[in-house]
């Protein structure tokens, strides 16, 4: 998916390029997003629901 995604925006990599990637910068990306509580300052918004 990540090359369909760059390959739409004229970027060609190929399956190892991301795979290396992943495997270089992918744990670090996921401990920072899993350990990011919510602060006192985060805003939520909301869409309107209609029922």
């Amino acid at each position: 998916m990540v090359e369909e995604m760059l390959a739409a925006r004229g970027i060609e990599v190929s399956h190892e390029t991301v795979r290396q990637w992943a495997l270089k910068f992918g744990q670090a990306f996921a401990n920072r997003f899993r350990r990011r509580l919510p602060a006192r300052g985060d805003k939520w918004h909301l869409d309107g629901v209609s029922r």
